[in-house]
């Protein structure tokens, strides 16, 4: 008898079979079975494929030069490149620690490989592998190195801008979807969709002119999802605890934010002109104080003394102040 079937009996009289409603121990069996299925197949794995992960970010495809193969269609694009640019990730802020709590690497990779997907700025390295780039060099000098290696010097590549990135908010389950209108009906279900949880984050991009100092852009992204694992759990036969993007919800968000931040920081740069100050950048401004050594303070004159109206009397003179001698030192007699 198969286990997972209920019983059935046919009767005496020769009616059409008849099923047995399950029993309580009927339905231990059946659950121990499906249990027991499910372990076995934990133990075993299919052949890994070559791309076949479902899990991945918004952030795809790869890049080499100024080719890209496989992009998201929805990352903006460069026909000219505006400059080099290095990526400086501050991992001394409190946003970094964040991410390294929460089991998420550094944002630099997949910044660095969005860049140089869009074309809109060539990437050169400061980060880590800069230590490589230096070594090599080191070895060079010692003589180590085979001849022709040439490491010699001017040949490393100035970066023109240097783009932060800082992550202000990242975080899972901010929102919930609520059923209580639904009565009866949301009251029954509300235990699987009180699992629908939406994941936010928020970044910021600051691009800086290397040379000057000067800010040339900043851009602000956000990105939202709903993570329904839940309902995975309700519509699934065996019962499971789906996951849909449960195992690393902030750090998809985070990518998807970070792509929405460069996107807004690409078209600044398209639309960008440059900023100017009369008499020049970093010499004084426009904004002067009284008695100061810039031009636009040079230029402010003394304020004049207020003219007393006509027929009022003559301010009284002032009191002239004389100094007093200062009084003899008093000597006390010596006690006898």
């Amino acid at each position: 008898m198969n286990a997972l079937r209920p019983p059935s009996f046919r009767p005496a009289d020769g009616s059409p079979k008849r099923t047995v409603l399950p029993t309580r121990s009927f339905w231990r069996r059946r659950l121990a079975l499906v249990g027991a299925s499910v372990v076995l197949a934990a133990c075993q794995a299919t052949t890994p494929t070559l791309g076949g992960g479902q899990g991945g970010t918004v952030a795809t495809g790869s890049a080499g030069g100024a080719n890209a193969t496989g992009s998201n269609p929805q990352l903006e694009t460069c026909t000219e490149t505006l400059g080099t640019v290095a990526v400086d990730e501050d991992t001394r802020a409190s946003w970094y620690f964040d991410l390294q709590s929460r089991r998420l690497g550094p944002t630099t990779p997949v910044l660095r490989m969005m860049i140089q997907q869009s074309n809109c700025f060539v990437v050169v390295e400061r980060g880590a592998s800069m230590n490589n780039v230096m070594r090599e060099r080191s070895l060079e000098r010692t003589g180590e190195t085979r001849p022709g290696s040439n490491f010699g010097p001017g040949q490393l590549v100035s970066a023109d801008y240097t783009i932060a990135p800082s992550v202000q908010f990242a975080a899972k389950g901010t929102q919930g979807l609520s059923l209580g209108g639904f009565g009866a009906v949301g009251s029954a279900i509300g235990a699987v969709a009180g699992s629908v949880k939406a994941n936010e984050a928020a970044t910021t991009l600051l691009m800086v002119d290397n040379r000057s100092g000067v800010q040339l852009a900043a851009a602000q992204g956000s990105a939202k999802n709903w993570d329904i694992g839940g309902m995975v759990g309700l519509f699934s036969g065996l019962g499971a605890a789906g996951g849909g993007y449960s195992n690393t919800p902030e750090g998809r968000i985070v990518v998807a934010a970070l792509m929405d931040s460069y996107n807004q920081l690409v078209k600044a740069a398209r639309n960008y002109r440059a900023q100017q100050v009369r008499g020049g950048l970093g010499t004084g401004g426009t904004l002067g104080v009284q008695g100061g050594s810039t031009p636009a303070s040079q230029q402010l004159q003394p304020a004049a003394a207020p003219t007393p109206p006509a027929g009022s009397p003559p301010p009284p003179p002032r009191p002239s102040i004389t100094t007093r001698p200062p009084a003899p030192p008093t000597t006390q007699p010596k006690k006898q």
